[in-house]
């Protein structure tokens, strides 16, 4: 009798199971610092000037004890980052003004404001003053002359 006749043509190759894998099965789940070459999570894509590109992800990797997930893409076909526009740029630093400046002191500061707690810059708030490093002064009132 030959090997090939000893097992049956129908019986199921083995695969290795994933314990932590969800029931469903539709994504593999890595543990921490477990997960292949070439996949990466969304930061390690943009470290490398990557972005998923419109790809599903092929696979979860968990951390601190299954408390936080990511997903993870393939770079092989992930695709570059767009280059910023003016446009973009501007837009965004539309958005970062209004959560950089005070709405009682009119100064726009480098770093955001904690304007949902406080609601205003610091100096305003309990009169801690500000290094004039941190902050863009308002500009001057213009009077038609």
């Amino acid at each position: 009798m030959a090997a090939a006749e000893t097992v049956p043509a129908d019986e199921p190759a083995v695969r290795d199971i994933e314990i932590y894998a969800p029931q469903s099965g539709s994504l593999p789940v890595y543990g921490w610092r477990q997960a292949p070459t070439g996949l990466a999570t969304r930061r390690q894509l943009r470290e490398q000037r990557l972005r998923p590109g419109g790809q599903d992800p092929v696979a979860v990797i968990e951390c601190r004890g299954g408390k936080r997930r990511a997903w993870l893409y393939e770079i092989a076909r992930a695709l570059p980052i767009r280059p910023m526009t003016l446009a973009k740029e501007a837009a965004l630093d539309k958005a970062m003004s209004k959560r950089q400046t005070c709405p009682s002191c009119s100064r726009r500061y480098y770093h955001c404001l904690p304007l949902r707690s406080l609601g205003c810059c610091l100096e305003c708030h309990d009169g801690t003053p500000a290094s004039p490093g941190t902050y863009i002064s308002p500009p001057a009132a213009r009077h038609a002359a």
